[in-house]
């Protein structure tokens, strides 16, 4: 019977439950069961020692199981490790550790998944808590019949909502061994109180505030591991301490106390102190009750009556001492494994009998996915182009890995200089459309979300942004990728959604506008969709700090991609005598480009230090410079009507088409990048690739291009005009000999598209 049974999947970290369920498992002839290494640590089961000598019975192969030992199950492990476990492995126990964990096992495991309930605290449930942290229930229905609730007390299921009630699969909770121990002596006369992590768990540090008031005056000392040592501060606490010692304090502690009175939820706490032989006071109206201590000695029904219980017990009251722990035996009797394993005997068949109805062990090959990549504005110049090889590279990428996603480009109905570009340079093989945004009001969003199948979602905000695309808003995609968060409210969470943020410039730039014409909204819009999505991809270190600091994006859903950059092919480099020598100043008109200050410098190079090089101006916009009402260009207009030098040595080409652009780049002596602070601007890169050096601001997310790239970039302090001056005027006299630094095309090529593609589908895919 052990051989026709499958291997099992124990994603849980409590050390006591896995003493006994292994047990249980074992009882009906399961032999195989896999418990990973790699679990994050609760300071809460510190104390317990773990045995893996599991892994000896599992007879799978040895570099498949050292890829699963070597995965983080709860933040969330990829593809190809969980169709690792779907090789191996058709029953999955697991816990609701965090959000992560839902949408991965929903997405990826194909066998029946356990969500183990050991009970929430009153008023909470394990539906509404699915709902709270993954946006609606969807993510666990998508499993149908192959989910079970597995409840660890009979009364767990009452608190859930319909849905999970008809997946209540009854696993009860108890010890592996319930035999007494004859030594307790109790002399230490103090109160045992075990309260882990105070300084950091929301909920035990209430606890131990009540604790500390309520028996105030008391002898006491406070077992279980903390995350922080407090000993100096609070030398009550007794912090992690090895099991031997442990075991020493629940012999010689004259009583234990516990505070619980949730019905639903209960602690390993007070069974240990029982089979310690320690009496154990404890507040009535908690799940205990239901487990056979309404009539115990020990039960208080106030805090009054546990002072008056626990000073007698310190003072030596042996016939106190002795009624409770004679009656508190039978706590354990409904923990019992003889007791609960017929309940063990009925559920799990049924899990199986499921299983191998459905037959969903090898599925047949899944539909071609289709991914949209999307622009919520329509930004030219350099996002547009990143947008495009993030597409590029996602098609590329799923084919290098044979699994050929269909992707779509999605650029934003608007006016535009150039309406015929937008969708330039893409693969015919890619797909375009244009798209508008649409606002949804609660009630409209609500309904859609209830049309799209998702039973449990709720609306918390006034206005939703969804796709049109005049055919099925976007719906007939898998996934949305959204490059930028500049998005003026929350997406409908119709579809999981990627967002690609390349910089938070508002953080160094508190007075930037989105884009032009655009309201401008509060900087939490932008945050909150970075939470929102489902994953971030970010391309420097310097982003993704700040998408994890000052965004607040959870670690888990911060990935870092390679910088995709374009291939530009050089031409033959232009006669230095066809023209006045000249460099190249690519601008927009945001304000961190810097004009002030590098109109400034100009001013210094041309009047001050004999410049001879012509600067030419080139980007999106860049035509309006002189003439824009934006109030951080108004002392360009009065630097350069003050300056005959810079009205007649800047020349101003504005948006050209790519094609002129790469004339004009590849013509020039050098780049040059003035601004403040962004993601980095990948014209150096382009620049690198037409053998033209590059003079640039110096800040950290130019100097990781700069290592990456292998650029050798010339620096200036964009802070310092004379020294951006002295600068340009160093370059204009050296930039042949900085040209020799350049990086050969071959070692730029180590970075297009085709090479990196296979990061990008390796951290798409996990999201369909």
């Amino acid at each position: 019977m052990a051989e026709s049974l499958p291997r099992v999947m124990w994603l849980l970290n409590h050390p006591t439950a896995r003493k006994f369920e292994l047990a249980m498992l074992k009882k009906l002839g399961f032999t195989e069961f896999f418990l990973p290494k790699n679990f994050p640590q609760d300071v809460t089961f510190r104390s317990a020692s773990v045995d893996y000598s599991e892994d000896a019975a599992l007879t799978i192969p040895a570099g498949d199981l050292a890829i699963l030992n070597a995965a983080d199950w709860y933040s969330g492990p990829d593809r190809n490790t969980w169709e690792i476990a779907n090789r191996h492995f058709d029953l999955l126990f697991f816990i609701a550790w965090g959000e992560t964990i839902f949408g991965s096992v929903s997405r990826h495991f194909r066998g029946a998944a356990i969500l183990r309930a050991y009970g929430l605290s009153e008023g909470y449930s394990y539906g509404g808590l699915v709902d709270m942290v993954t946006g609606g229930r969807r993510t666990l229905e998508s499993l149908g019949r192959r989910f079970w609730l597995g409840t660890a007390y009979d009364n767990l299921g009452a608190v859930e909502p319909p849905w999970f009630q008809g997946r209540e699969l009854y696993l009860p909770l108890g010890l592996a061994d319930c035999r007494i121990r004859e030594d307790w002596t109790g002399i230490n006369s103090s109160i045992f109180f075990v309260c882990p992590d105070v300084a950091s768990n929301p909920y035990y540090r209430d606890v131990y505030r009540d604790f500390k008031h309520e028996f105030a005056g008391f002898p006491y000392a406070v077992g279980g591991a903390q995350s922080v040592s407090l000993s100096s501060s609070d030398p009550h606490l007794l912090g992690f301490v090895p099991r031997e010692e442990h075991q020493k304090n629940m012999r010689e502690f004259r009583v234990m106390f516990y505070h619980s009175t949730e019905p639903t939820h209960v602690h390993y706490t007070p069974f240990e102190g029982v089979q310690a032989g320690m009496p154990l006071v404890f507040m009535g109206g908690g799940l205990l009750d239901r487990l056979g201590g309404i009539d115990q000695p020990g039960r208080c029904r106030s805090y009054r009556e546990a002072r008056a219980k626990i000073r007698r017990i310190l003072d030596g009251d042996r016939s106190l001492i002795d009624k409770i722990r004679t009656n508190q035996v039978r706590l354990l009797d409904q923990m019992r494994p003889e007791v609960l394993e017929p309940a063990w005997q009925r559920g799990i068949p049924r899990v199986l009998s499921e299983l191998k109805t459905m037959q969903v062990r090898r599925p047949g090959p899944l539909r071609r996915r289709r991914i949209a990549v999307m622009l919520p504005l329509a930004y030219r110049g350099g996002t547009l182009r990143s947008a495009k090889l993030l597409a590029q590279a996602l098609w590329t990428g799923s084919r290098q890995a044979g699994e050929d996603a269909e992707v779509v480009f999605c650029y934003p109905e608007a006016e535009s200089a150039m309406p015929d570009q937008w969708d330039s340079d893409l693969p015919p093989a890619i797909s375009r459309r244009l798209l508008k945004w649409t606002e949804l009001e609660r009630d409209a969003a609500l309904r859609a979300m209830r049309f799209a199948g998702n039973s449990t979602w709720r609306p918390f905000h006034k206005i939703y942004l969804a796709p049109d695309d005049g055919v099925r808003q976007m719906y007939d995609c898998d996934l949305w990728i959204v490059v930028s968060d500049r998005l003026t409210a929350p997406l409908l969470p119709i579809r999981p959604h990627v967002l690609a943020v390349y910089d938070y410039i508002q953080r160094y730039n508190p007075d930037i506008l989105p884009v032009k014409d655009v309201l401008r909204v509060k900087d939490e819009t932008f945050l909150a969709a970075a939470r929102h999505a489902e994953r971030i991809l970010v391309t420097t270190r310097f982003t993704e700090q700040d998408a994890l600091v000052y965004a607040g994006v959870a670690r888990d859903k911060v990935f870092r991609v390679p910088m995709l950059i374009p291939e530009f092919t050089p031409g033959e480099r232009p006669s230095a005598v066809l023209g006045e020598p000249y460099f190249l100043w690519t601008t927009n008109l945001g304000p961190h480009k810097n004009h002030h200050n590098a109109a400034t410098a100009l001013r210094e190079y041309y009047e001050r230090m004999d410049g001879r090089l012509e600067c030419r101006v080139s980007g999106v916009q860049s035509e309006s410079l002189l003439e824009s009402d934006l109030p951080h260009l108004q002392s360009l207009a009065e630097l350069a009507a003050e300056s005959e030098a810079l009205r007649s040595r800047v020349r101003i080409l504005g948006e050209v088409p790519d094609a002129r652009y790469r004339r004009q780049l590849s013509g020039a002596r050098f780049l040059w990048h003035p601004a403040r602070i962004d993601n980095g601007s990948l014209t150096v890169v382009e620049a690198a690739q037409m053998g033209v050096p590059s003079l640039s601001s110096r800040y950290p997310a130019m100097e990781e291009m700069d290592a990456n790239f292998g650029l050798h970039l010339t620096w200036m302090n964009a802070q310092d005009p004379d020294d951006m001056a002295r600068q340009l005027k160093w370059m204009e006299e050296n930039a042949c000999q900085v040209r020799n630094r350049l990086p050969r095309r071959e070692e730029l090529a180590e970075h297009c598209v085709e090479r990196v593609a296979g990061a990008y589908w390796s951290v798409t895919r996990e999201c369909l």
